[in-house]
């Protein structure tokens, strides 16, 4: 696997679509030695179901360790660190991650409990947790979703769960963005394996779930969350830690250069899936028939942006979505599905930020 390639699967069978990214980007050949040590570090932010769009399902760590274990590796861990305030061990319960320990006998490391030490991060001190700097090969497995402070997460912020607590609240003291930045030019990011199955629109304790049933593999954390943008409706520009920490040498931002490689089709989202109350009044600006579950989620991450603006509003006339408008013509539609609507916007799925821009000119 390059450093500009980007992963992608679809589907509802979570630990197998692991299993695939896993196996495609050949991460048992990356690693090398069968003795080196692995951890998975996932997302735990608060003691939360994952179906809730803000910890990382299960079903991923199931098949990275079944990955794993299959080519012969067995120091493998599960380690995390909620953020201040929150009890990592009832993350671990409420995620369903005790099970997964028990199935395979892999232990789970709570890093508010770690010792730690300093590091100089190019002009910034910044402390890691033992037991996450001494890991041969991380891999990092955060949930696409939105947040309250630094308005995406995934890649980059994740790797807050292996600094110590004292170290957390520096970091909002700072404003986050800027120690986010620095921290990634120490922490381990040997390859990230991303829960894009229904991350939340905004805010990182979840609440209001889009299915997009996905899971995505980089080798660049900067490339993964530039890709976030793409898909939340942003440009990497409003998310100051993501340039900075290009410019800190740690990845790029350049997806429009990125090789995209698809191992399937997304022939899965067919009809609505379950929707708060949130996502359905967005839903209303919709016609959907028959849309694929990541087409239909970038719809909804980019109505929500257009929301967020001021733009939506009563008597607007539905953006037409999926494969039932195949052939037939139209007003206005997003998705190449809709390629015969006198207003149509292009791929298979359209890019978040792209709808945003296209829904702006052509809709509001």
């Amino acid at each position: 696997m390059n450093r500009n390639d980007i992963i992608i699967i679809h589907g509802t069978n979570y630990k197998e679509m692991a299993i695939q990214v896993l196996e495609r980007a050949d991460v048992a050949s990356e690693i090398g030695d069968k003795n080196k040590t692995i951890a998975l570090k996932p997302n735990l932010v608060v003691a939360a179901h994952p179906s809730g769009g803000a910890t990382t399902h299960s079903e991923l760590l199931a098949g990275a360790i079944e990955y794993l274990q299959g080519h012969g590796f067995q120091n493998i861990s599960i380690m995390e660190g909620s953020w201040v305030g929150d009890h990592t061990p009832s993350a671990f319960s409420a995620s369903g991650y005790r099970e997964i320990s028990k199935m395979y006998n892999v232990p789970l490391i709570d890093l508010q409990k770690d010792s730690y030490t300093e590091y100089d991060a190019k002009g910034m001190k910044i402390c890691l947790c033992d037991k996450a700097a001494a890991v041969d090969y991380m891999i990092n497995m955060p949930v696409l979703k939105g947040h309250c402070q630094t308005i995406i997460t995934c890649a980059l912020k994740n790797n807050k769960g292996i600094i110590p607590n004292k170290e957390k609240r520096k970091f909002h003291t700072m404003g986050l963005h800027k120690p986010i930045a620095h921290l990634n030019v120490i922490a381990p990011n040997s390859f990230i394996l991303v829960d894009n199955i229904c991350g939340d629109l905004d805010f990182e304790e979840g609440g209001n779930p889009v299915t997009m049933n996905r899971v995505l593999g980089f080798q660049d954390p900067v490339l993964c969350d530039s890709y976030v943008c793409d898909c939340m409706g942003y440009r990497p520009e409003e998310i100051p830690y993501i340039t900075m920490a290009e410019k800190l040498g740690v990845g790029s931002t350049d997806t429009a250069h990125a090789n995209f490689i698809y191992l399937n089709e997304d022939r899965i989202g067919k009809g609505r899936p379950h929707m708060t109350r949130r996502v359905q009044n967005l839903a209303k600006f919709t016609n959907q028939k028959d849309a694929c579950s990541a087409c239909y989620g970038s719809l909804i991450y980019a109505l929500d942006r257009l929301n967020d603006s001021g733009a939506l509003k009563r008597n607007l006339p539905p953006i037409c979505i999926g494969q039932g408008f195949k052939g037939q013509p139209g007003d206005i539609g997003v998705g190449q599905c809709t390629c015969q609507f006198s207003r149509s916007l292009a791929g298979c799925p359209p890019k978040a930020v792209d709808m945003v821009a296209f829904l702006k000119e052509n809709w509001v």
